[in-house]
């Protein structure tokens, strides 16, 4: 067989292989949603300390309606410390899925969302800088996160209190950074309202 029939059968044999070839090698990673089943938002200050929780113990998709429960009223003209926790209790032991927020800082934000008639203000305690990645590096970007929070009251009133957990918000968009979460865009990994009276 001279060089030139084999160089040919060679090429042709390559390009059928290459062709026959899949990604089945490099699969592209999945990022699973975690099941959370219960949230408990805690807020300190004036003397007191209330709860605003919500347990699923299905998650969001299952038959099993949540139950919400608000521990007291908020007092007025007071600033509250505010944390989140977030909980799987359907394994043992209990995940608390906060460590997987902080290790994904850069594509997690909670967004608190007061309606009119609620005198209430929400700020970030929190940025993205505040946590390590994954692999043990920090993050560059000062983004916020949520996980701590400060919510001030003026006057007395009753209303409603939503708090949403976002999976891939954009955080560059107008707004985003100070809390509307109107251009956030993203998954909705929680999102509860919750009834509270300021008085």
């Amino acid at each position: 067989m001279n060089t030139r029939k084999f160089l040919s059968i060679l090429t042709v044999g390559s390009l059928l292989f290459a062709s026959c070839s899949n990604d089945d090698d490099n699969p592209v990673p999945v990022n699973e949603e975690e099941l959370i089943t219960k949230m408990t938002v805690s807020l300190v200050g004036g003397g007191q300390t209330i709860n605003l929780i919500v347990a699923d113990e299905d998650g969001e998709d299952g038959p099993t309606p949540p139950k919400v429960t608000v521990s007291g009223n908020l007092a007025v003209n007071t600033v509250y410390t505010g944390s989140v926790e977030l909980l799987n209790e359907s394994v043992n032991p209990v995940e608390l899925i906060n460590e997987e927020i902080e290790a994904e800082a850069d594509v997690h934000q909670f967004f608190y969302t007061a309606n009119s008639s609620l005198n209430i203000a929400t700020t970030y305690n929190d940025k993205e800088s505040d946590y390590n990645k994954e692999d043990g590096t920090a993050f560059t970007s000062t983004n916020p996160v949520g996980l701590k929070f400060t919510v001030t009251t003026t006057d007395a009133g009753t209303g409603t209190f939503t708090v949403t957990l976002r999976h891939e918000p954009n955080k560059s968009a107008s707004g985003v950074a100070n809390g509307d979460i109107a251009n956030a865009a993203g998954n909705t990994d929680i999102t509860q309202t919750f009834e509270i009276s300021v008085q």
